[in-house]
């Protein structure tokens, strides 16, 4: 499609009218048109080469009708072209023949445009099938022989990949998409980038004697240089469909996102807004409703929860405004929020006292109104006093009005109110007149409100005076020691503001004694009233003094708390959790009702938990990974070691001795070790198990349960820096919190019928024998997990050679208190055959259990309160999308590793855009989401008949996650993405760890390509889809590829000119135009921009456009784009690698910290290859183009040519090192040098390649040896570009005397000749004499020295050789060695036996050691640069930075106190 169009818009541009169909008006250029179908027959001939080409293997015997078909395509394909070039040439012909468009012209065009009708009917019956797709379906299920006999034509017979077409709906969605992609893009390229470039072509054609600098092949046409032109802008052309699928992709998912209800609560301020009816939302996703007889889901019933939902959305109707604390519904909602909040604090990310103040208390101190969190409450009961006061003389009822338009401000009034009749009820004795007193006052008050004359009767003007009194009363109670005294005074105070001030009508004291407002016996003096009546409760109590911190902080807090919790983390969890409430999801059905699940997990030998010399070792610097920890989650570190005095830790330093171990595991759920894992999925196990006891639990039991959990509660939390008293002895483990201290006994039993969780750990067999520690962290994890269940391989051996090898399932028995077998299965051989992942999956699919299995890598974790949505996750398995039930639900991803370093913050928000808005858009519109990463949930049942879950062939399924995906669509599957529940996952967070990650992907995309998976999915989806499926996977990974070999061919293209002298003649001619439009593409190369367009798009979304663009800003300050330019070429290196010679590897990445310097040599044997030596030759590229091309000589203009291309050089050699700790550290990099130094010239045999240069070199060609032959020959075609430089630059030099005769080229061979034949004589030399006749070793140099000087001296003065020549020679001949050396790799079967070979050895050691130097020089100068370390370290560690991460102290080696 990309090249027609582009020959038809090449044919139209060439008329140079303003508008396309302005040049159509001309009968010529419609008949130049349909040389289209020529070009159209001669593409299907080529595809069915390369049909045959990939497939030839597969003819045998018994598939002749394979071979028969293919040599039939080819036949018929070429057929067609030479018809169509037969009835193009007759057009002319007749044409010419009239000298005009005569009848018999026009009727020769009528003839070719039958054979075209004839040539398209097979296109037009696939639109109409296309339009209908149920039809195709119908068809391609059926087994019938005439349907196979007419679809024999088009694809071979095979069972999987049939009726994959969507439904009408869905196809027109992505129909369109694509239709408005192509639109956008194809008048982009006709107008931007085709008809600009027909003027200076034509200026190139039409310029005659171009004086050329060397000897020219190709006469003087110019037509070399109208292709360099071309080029580059065909290859942008065939590229930039992925920007442009970028850009509508990003519009198009913004759309989606925000019909889906993200992003409406962003933050904790949000929330509190819509915190009424954020009850009302839990209660109806989370708690069943109950069934009628009919399961299946009415019309009507999904009419009514469409309204209720939409009601509690947008807060309509009055039903969900006020929720008073007698309803269960709130108590419920109490119990699960509360029990989220216990999670936080037991993760140690809220403090204590945020505990409090989040807490939703149960009703006590007969309080009529839902106590919500004091967060909510703080200020508003001092906006009603101002009110009060304000309103002084107005009636009740407008008083009331106005305080209720909040509800809050309502609940604190209401609460307020009842919480001090209640306590001063309390502390004063039952029995005495002051408690008469009291009570007489409140009724009296009660009784003017009920008559709505309350501020007919009392001054509201005295409120605050008895406001301040009562704080006072408050705080005196708070305090450990209690003055008695001062608290009747206090209450003296309050009785004479009430008794005298308060009322509006003054009565005497006989007045007073007959309402019951003074003591009636003349006995009890004023003066002394109060004195033996007040007792306050014992510090014992607290439960009592819990209530009154809460009755503290609605009295007294002036400010709006909008800074709790003030972890940034928790905040982000609670506003998701907010919002995912009003999206839409399915509701939860009963915990006996639901599907059963299972989780599956990976593990080889991976960090469990961190040991505790781990967590003290230093690195160089002097940092540990604890004091690391503590910096970056400095407020989690202080909240752990409040938990830790609670629990009884006496001593801050005590914690290393008695506390290791929750040090250990706090250590643990920061990184991405197994326990985090574990950790995370069992609160599956404790979500079903507070849902089984909710389910079955009655009225009254919800209701006395969450007054003895309060009850409780307090008992475990009662002593801070302002509680009452001594700490009470009694505290809880974290386990036996919350709601399972009401449960009955049989919640545990419901959730194991529903949820397992099986961890495969391969090799525990091995650990346990060798008592590893891991074995014994694992079975820790057993033991403290009742739903873990670990699998491993049992290897057997039975003496003589022979092994068994079991699959073995084992649990942790707790009556037994042992680990206990459950299943041994044995296998027929060694698991690992293939890929090691896909075989540790498989071999333990066969323990989960239940209708699904979410399969969740090592790095990901789990949150309590997202656990709660997996029954309504699940219950998406019932429910239609499209055609289809889903087969595979995407979830979507948190990445939690963004706040390490600048560099896993750039990853996380690469990451985090794709597996939210790109998964997004894949689901839907487009329905080619197929499995990226991990947190998806399978349809157990639909997979395990079907192939499994996982691919695990060597090498091809590298990446064997995506193939369950290709094999679910194949396969007739559907796959979704819901984005209302969400797993964390951490992602790599050092350069050396991300690119090792891109390399494994980008090679797994490479192997990818060449798997029938993708052969069948590219033959068997509409044209439609299939863009899509390319674009998105593929394609994205082969247009960074393209990108670069853009950047390549424009650069070799613009040295060709430069060097030619074509350039120096289109600049002395008039028309100059090629260059500029050269430049507007060269802006079009770097395509970052558009890439980083869906991150921007999703953040703007999901926290608000402002900051959205400042986090964009703040990345580019730290340098994000350089890290960005830099993983392209990390991608499209080992793509093209792979597609080129195969091999790919997997690549263990590692997933610790990057609190280490990494030394230049290994960055060196890590990008070598990739980067450093291809920056390197661009470089060279643009210096040779800025000394020999006359366009440079105007700086702007080279400038703006270059700058991407000088970027990229910049960012592919200098990334290694910015984004490397210490990376500028000046004694560092003195050390890397000696280091390296020593790598290159250390030889020794049987050594690594981090030890030896000559190992590393060797292993860096094994992809060569692997190759086939097309590998080796295009490997060396591509080589053969190092000899341009030579061929272009030696007619530049003065020796040369401007002749260009072909003489003067291999003339110039002759020197490198001379060079190689002086290396070797010296070498020769050193080897024979340097150990033992020294003198004759330096004789031969001294002879060497004196010739080379000599030649010189004559060439000086005999020729036209001039000083200057010497160092732009270097740039001819290096680049020539290399090419030689890299075609000597290739050779290497051939000449490692002969004499050659040492001296390429020898020669590269040579090279790799200038490499080296070339890309040390830039690091050097900035490390030896003052302040360049400091900057460098606050762009590495920016974020952690703001959140207290003190890096000087880390890097000038100051330990931890």
């Amino acid at each position: 499609m990309l090249i027609l169009f582009l020959q038809a818009a090449a044919i139209v541009a060439w008329t140079r009218t303003d508008y396309p169909w302005q040049a159509l008006d001309s009968r010529d250029i419609q008949v130049e048109l349909l040389t289209v179908f020529i070009t159209w027959g001669g593409l299907r001939f080529l595809q069915s080469l390369l049909d045959a080409g990939t497939q030839y293997s597969l003819v045998s015997r018994e598939t002749m009708l394979l071979g028969v078909r293919m040599v039939l395509k080819s036949v018929v394909a070429l057929t067609w072209t030479v018809v169509f070039g037969v009835l193009y040439g007759r057009i002319w012909s007749q044409k010419n023949a009239d000298g005009r468009w005569s009848y018999e012209a026009n009727q020769r065009i009528i003839a070719f445009l039958k054979a075209v009708l004839v040539f398209i009917i097979p296109e037009l019956l696939s639109i109409v099938l296309f339009v209908l797709p149920w039809i195709r379906n119908w068809i391609e299920e059926l087994d019938w022989p005439i349907v196979y006999m007419l679809t024999w034509w088009f694809h071979s017979r095979i069972f999987v990949g049939r009726a994959l077409r969507e439904g009408l709906v869905n196809n027109f969605k992505y129909t369109v998409f694509w239709i408005l992609v192509l639109l956008s893009k194809f008048s982009f390229s006709y107008f931007l980038q085709i008809k600009p470039l027909v003027a200076p072509t034509k200026a190139l054609l039409n310029m005659k004697k171009v004086d050329y600098n060397w000897h020219e092949f190709f006469g003087s046409t110019n037509r070399v240089s109208v292709v360099l032109l071309w080029v580059p802008v065909i290859l942008i052309y065939l590229m930039d469909l992925q920007i442009w699928y970028s850009i509508f992709s990003s519009i198009v998912g913004a759309v989606i996102g925000l019909f889906s209800h993200l992003g409406e609560i962003r933050n904790i301020g949000q929330l509190r807004l819509r915190f009424q009816f954020f009850a009302s939302a839990m209660q109806f996703n989370l708690m069943p409703e109950e069934q009628l007889l009919s399961p299946k889901a009415t019309l009507v019933k999904k009419l009514r929860d469409a309204i209720r939902r939409l009601k509690l959305r947008y807060g309509l109707g009055l039903a969900y405004n006020k929720i008073e604390s007698s309803q269960v519904e709130a108590t419920r909602f109490a119990l699960l929020w509360n029990e989220i909040m216990l999670t936080f604090r037991e993760e140690d990310l809220i403090s204590d006292r945020e505990l409090e103040l989040l807490e939703l208390q149960p009703n006590c101190w007969d309080i009529r109104v839902i106590r919500w969190p004091c967060i909510l409450l703080c200020n508003e009961l001092l906006l009603a006093l101002s009110q009060a006061t304000e309103l002084a003389d107005a009636p009740d009822r407008w008083l009331w009005l106005k305080i209720c338009k909040n509800e809050y401000t309502r609940c604190a009034v209401i609460e307020a109110y009842d919480s001090i009749k209640y306590l001063l009820l309390a502390i004063v004795k039952y029995g005495t007149e002051e408690n008469a007193i009291v009570t007489t006052f409140f009724t009296e008050i009660e009784n003017y409100m009920q008559i709505g004359k309350f501020t007919e009767a009392y001054r509201m003007t005295v409120l605050p005076k008895m406001h301040a009194n009562l704080i006072s009363l408050v705080e005196l109670m708070m305090k450990p020691e209690k003055d008695l005294s001062k608290a009747v005074n206090i209450l003296q105070a309050l009785y004479e503001l009430s008794v005298r001030e308060f009322p509006r009508v003054k009565r005497s004291i006989s007045q007073l004694r007959q309402e019951g407002l003074a003591p009636r016996s003349s006995a009890t003096d004023e003066g002394l009233l109060f004195e033996n009546a007040v007792k306050f409760p014992g510090a014992e109590d607290a439960f009592f003094y819990r209530q009154l911190r809460r009755l503290h902080t609605i009295l007294s807090s002036r400010d709006s708390m909008h800074n709790v919790p003030v972890n940034i983390e928790a905040r982000r969890r609670i506003a998701f959790f907010g919002n995912s409430l009003f999206m839409n999801m399915p509701r939860a059905p009963y915990v006996e009702k639901m599907l059963a699940f299972s989780v599956l997990t990976p593990y080889y030998d991976e960090e469990v938990v961190f040991s505790k010399e781990m967590l003290r070792k230093e690195n160089e610097d002097g940092v540990s990974i604890l004091f690391y920890l503590q910096k970056i989650y400095a407020d989690e570190w202080n909240n752990f070691m409040e938990r830790m005095r609670r629990e009884g830790m006496e001593d801050d330093d005590d914690i290393w001795s008695k506390k290791a171990r929750d040090l250990r595991l706090w250590a643990s759920y920061r990184g991405q070790t197994l326990s985090r894992t574990v950790r995370g999925m069992m609160y599956y196990y404790r979500a079903l198990k507070m849902f089984a006891f909710l389910d079955s639990a009655s009225e009254m039991d919800i209701r006395m349960g969450s007054q003895e959990l309060a009850s409780h509660g307090s008992l475990s939390r009662n002593s801070y820096s302002d509680g009452p008293g001594p700490a009470s002895s009694k505290t809880l483990p974290s386990a036996e919190s919350g709601v399972s201290l009401l449960f009955k006994g049989h919640e545990c039993g419901s959730a194991l019928m529903k949820f397992t969780y099986v961890v495969t750990c391969q090799v525990y067999g091995q650990q346990k024998a060798k008592g590893d520690s891991r074995a014994e962290e694992i079975l820790y994890l057993l033991k403290n997990n009742e739903a873990l269940r670990v699998a491993y391989v049992d290897e057997v051996h039975l003496g003589r050679d022979e092994v068994e090898y079991y699959s073995v399932l084992v649990k942790y028995d707790q009556q037994m208190q042992r680990e206990v077998e459950i299943y041994r299965i044995r296998l027929p051989g060694p698991l690992k055959l293939g890929e090691g992942k896909p075989e540790n999956q498989n071999h333990a699919i066969i323990f989960t259990r239940g209708d699904a299995v979410q399969t969740i890598d090592m790095n990901q974790d789990n949150y309590f309160e997202e656990a709660l949505k997996m029954r309504n996750l699940l219950e998406e398995f019932n429910n239609y999308y499209g055609i289809r039930k889903p087969t595979i639900l995407g979830v979507r991803e948190n990445i939690f590793s963004g706040s390490v370093s600048s560099l896993a913050s750039f990853m996380s928000a690469q990451e985090t855009s794709f597996v939210t808005l790109g998964q997004r858009v894949l689901a839907n519109p487009l329905k080619v989401r197929m499995h990226y990463g991990h947190p998806d949930v399978f349809d157990r049942f639909w997979f395990l008949p079907r192939g499994g879950i996982s691919k695990a062939s060597k090498v091809i399924n590298i990446s064997e996650d995506i193939f369950a995906g290709f094999n679910c669509t194949l396969r007739g599957g559907n796959v979704t993405h819901h984005e209302y529940i969400q797993v964390a996952k951490g992602k790599d967070v050092g350069l050396n760890q991300v690119s090792m990650f891109e390399a494994k992907v980008a090679s797994g995309n490479g192997e990818q390509a060449l798997s029938r998976d993708v052969y069948r999915l590219g033959h068997r989806l509409d044209f439609f889809r299939m863009l899509s499926f390319f674009y998105t996977s593929l394609g994205h990974y082969f247009n960074s590829l393209m990108v670069i070999i853009t950047v390549y061919t424009f650069l070799w293209g613009r040295l060709y000119l430069a060097l030619s002298g074509v350039e120096k003649a289109v600049k002395n001619s008039t028309n100059n135009k090629a260059l500029s439009t050269l430049l507007n593409q060269q802006f079009l190369v770097q395509f970052g921009l558009f890439t980083a367009l869906p991150m921007i798009v999703e953040n703007s979304l999901e926290l608000g456009f402002l900051p959205a663009v400042w986090d964009f800003l703040t990345m580019q300050l730290q340098l994000a784009s350089l890290f960005y330019t830099f993983s392209l070429g990390t991608r499209a290196h080992f793509f093209g690698r792979t597609i080129l010679h195969g091999g790919a590897k997997y690549r263990a990445t590692g997933r610790g910290f990057v609190v280490q310097h990494k030394s230049f040599s290994e960055n060196y044997r890590l990008y070598s290859r990739s980067h450093f030596v291809k920056a390197i030759e661009l470089g060279v590229i643009l210096i040779v183009y800025a000394f020999h091309s006359p366009v440079a000589e105007d700086t702007f203009v080279y400038i703006a040519m270059s700058i991407t291309s000088w970027f990229l050089v910049v960012s592919w050699i200098m990334s290694p090192f910015v984004f490397n700790p210490s990376g500028f550290d000046w004694l560092k990099t003195v050390y890397d040098f000696d280091d390296f130094i020593d790598w290159i010239w250390f030889r020794g045999v049987f050594t690594k390649a981090d030890q030896s240069w000559e190992t590393w070199w060797y292993e860096e060609q094994d992809h060569l040896r692997t190759t086939g032959l097309w590998g080796k020959l295009l490997e060396i075609i591509l080589d053969l570009r190092f000899f341009f430089f030579q061929y272009g630059i030696v007619y530049q030099l003065g020796i040369a005397g401007g002749s260009t005769s072909i003489v003067v080229y291999l003339l110039s061979w002759i020197v490198m000749v001379v060079v190689v034949a002086i290396y070797i004589t010296i070498a020769y030399a050193q080897n024979k004499y340097a150990a033992k006749d020294h003198i004759y070793y330096r004789l031969v140099q001294l002879l060497v020295i004196v010739l080379v000087v000599l030649v010189i001296v004559l060439l000086l003065e005999f020729t036209k050789f001039d000083f200057f020549d010497l160092v732009t020679s270097l740039l001819a001949f290096i680049p020539t060695g290399w090419g030689m050396i890299l075609i000597a790799q290739v050779l290497r079967p051939f000449l490692q036996s002969t004499l050659v070979w040492d001296t390429v050895v020898s020669l590269a050691r040579l090279y790799e050691l200038l490499f080296g130097v070339i890309v040390m020089a830039p690091m050097a100068l900035l490390s030896w640069l003052p302040g360049f370390q400091s900057m460098q370290t606050r762009i590495l560690f920016n974020q952690a930075f703001s959140r207290g991460l003190q890096i000087s102290r880390i890097l000038t080696g100051k330990k931890s106190n």
